[in-house]
C-alpha cells in the first residue's frame, strides 16, 4: 500500500507541477533603477572618481633625469617619496597651523551666529519672518569670488569708507595687516555661509512638533527655556552636519585669501593648503601637488569622520 501511495503521489506531481511564485508587478525592474541612477552615478564616476583615482596614482610617481639638471626627464614610479616631501615641507605646515587657527575661530563663530539666526526666525514674536529668512539666506547666493571681491573694497585703505569712518574717529584700522588679513578671510566666509548653515538649522526647527512647545508652556517654561532646552538638542543632528560641512569648507578654504591677496601683501601663494598645492601645480610640479591634495583629503576625513563618530551618539546620528 506504502508503495502504490508513493507512485501515485509522484504521479500527481508530475501532472499537476508545483507553480512557480510569480514576480511581483509592483517590484522595480532592474532596468528601471539603472535609468534612475545612471544620470548620478555617471558623472560621479567620470568627475569624481576618475581624477581622485587618478591623483592618487600620480601622487606616487617622481620625476627623474638623466644626464644632470639639463637631461631628459621621465617619470616613474617612487612609492612614498612626494609624501615624505610633503612632510617636510615647512609651508605646507605653516599653512596647516594657519587653516587650523581659522577653523578654531570661525567655524563655532558662523555656527553659533547662524543658530541665534535661526532661532529667532522660529520664535512666534518675530514679524516679517520671510523678509528677514531671505535677508539672512542671501549672501549665500553671491559666489565666493564676487563676495571676496566686494569686501576687498571694504578692506582697502584707500577705498573703504569703513577705514576712513574709523581713522575719523581716531581709529586706525588695517584689515589688511598681517595680524588681520587672516580674519579679514574669515569675516567674508562667516558672511557667505552663515544663511547656508541658518537654513539648514531653521529647516530641522520646523520639524518639531508644536506640541511640545505646548506642553513646555503649560508647566511654565519661557521662550528662552525651550529654545535651550528643547529646541537646540532636537536639532542637534542638523549642528553636527553643519560642523561637518564647515570643517571641510575650512580645510578647502582657496577662493577668498587667493582674491585678497590682489591687494595685500600680507598673503603669500602658499596661505593655504589648497592655494599651496594651486602654487606647487603651477611649478609643473603635478605629482608634488597631488601628494598635497591627498593629504588634505586625508586630514578632512579624520578630523571630519573624527568629529562625527565623537559626536553621533550624543547627537542621535
Amino acid at each position: 500500500m506504502t508503495d502504490i501511495a508513493t507512485q501515485a503521489g509522484h504521479t500527481l506531481r508530475a501532472v499537476h507541477p508545483p507553480k512557480s511564485p510569480r514576480r511581483l508587478s509592483g517590484g522595480p525592474r532592474a532596468g528601471t533603477v539603472l535609468a534612475f541612477v545612471t544620470p548620478f552615478f555617471l558623472p560621479f564616476v567620470l568627475f569624481y572618481l576618475v581624477p581622485v583615482g587618478y591623483a592618487l596614482w600620480q601622487s606616487f610617481r617622481v620625476v627623474r633625469r638623466t644626464g644632470g639638471q639639463y637631461g631628459t626627464s621621465y617619470t616613474t614610479f617612487g612609492g612614498f617619496e612626494q609624501y615624505g616631501q610633503v612632510f617636510q615641507n615647512s609651508e605646507f605646515w605653516a599653512s596647516i597651523g594657519r587653516i587650523g587657527l581659522f577653523g578654531i575661530v570661525q567655524v563655532p563663530v558662523m555656527l553659533f551666529t547662524a543658530l541665534i539666526i535661526a532661532l529667532l526666525l522660529d520664535t512666534p514674536l518675530l514679524r516679517f519672518k520671510a523678509f528677514f529668512r531671505i535677508t539672512a539666506f542671501m549672501p549665500y547666493a553671491v559666489p565666493g569670488v564676487i563676495a571676496a571681491i566686494m569686501w576687498s573694497y571694504l578692506y582697502s585703505p584707500q577705498l573703504s569708507p569703513v577705514v576712513e569712518l574709523l581713522g575719523g574717529i581716531g581709529v586706525e584700522a588695517d584689515f589688511l595687516g598681517p595680524g588681520a588679513v587672516l580674519w579679514s578671510a574669515a569675516n567674508v566666509s562667516t558672511w557667505l555661509w552663515t544663511g547656508y548653515n541658518m537654513l539648514i538649522m531653521y529647516s530641522a526647527l520646523q520639524s518639531i512638533p508644536q506640541e511640545l512647545y505646548e506642553a513646555a508652556r503649560i508647566d511654565g517654561a519661557t521662550n528662552w527655556t525651550i529654545a535651550w532646552r528643547i529646541k537646540v538638542p532636537i536639532i542637534l543632528p542638523s549642528i553636527v552636519l553643519t560642523t561637518v560641512f564647515s570643517i571641510i569648507g575650512t580645510l578647502q578654504l582657496y577662493a577668498e585669501p587667493a582674491v585678497l591677496r590682489q591687494i595685500s601683501s600680507h598673503i603669500s601663494s602658499t596661505f593655504t593648503p589648497n592655494m599651496l598645492a594651486y602654487a606647487v601645480a603651477s611649478g609643473n610640479n603635478y605629482q608634488q601637488a597631488a601628494a598635497i591634495s591627498v593629504v588634505i583629503a586625508v586630514i578632512t576625513f579624520v578630523l571630519s569622520f573624527g568629529f562625527m563618530r565623537l559626536t553621533s551618539k550624543r547627537a542621535g546620528l
